[in-house]
């Protein structure tokens, strides 16, 4: 079984996607960019959607670790409530520089520092809207 979120950018995602692979790094890129032009649902998207994203994979070596679109034009979404992206780094280095790459442009709910619990925690809403913990473990 493999569960994936699946975001949504009103507009936006070919920018989200490139921000997340910038901030994510470690060979981190676009597996999977399917365009409204050209595809059975190009007839349901305004012309000036030809070139949004419909669907999309973000992932490393071929294995995706999130889906996105940019929905559609005619029904937007609401910011996403209720859950957060984890984010698992392997050395506080990493958590640091992944925190404040995601955080630019964001709002920082919880610094990220050590804890009782990990080396590194903190908690943050990226400029999108999508709320993301990162952390190391001890």
């Amino acid at each position: 079984m493999n569960l994936l979120p699946y975001l949504y950018f009103n507009g936006r995602c070919e920018e989200a996607l490139s921000f997340y692979a910038s901030c994510l790094g470690g060979g981190v890129s676009v597996l999977e960019l399917h365009r409204f032009a050209g595809s059975p649902m190009a007839k349901e998207a305004p012309a000036d959607w030809s070139q949004k994203i419909m669907h999309a994979s973000l992932g490393t070596e071929g294995r995706p670790l999130l889906l996105a679109s940019d929905g559609m034009a005619n029904a937007p979404s609401e910011p996403p409530r209720g859950f957060s992206l984890a984010y698992g780094a392997s050395s506080a280095e990493e958590a640091d520089r992944v925190f404040a790459a995601l955080a630019e442009g964001g709002n920082i709910q919880m610094a990220i520092g050590e804890t009782f619990f990990a080396a590194r925690f903190g908690m943050l809403t990226d400029r999108y809207g999508v709320a993301w913990m990162v952390n190391c473990d001890r």
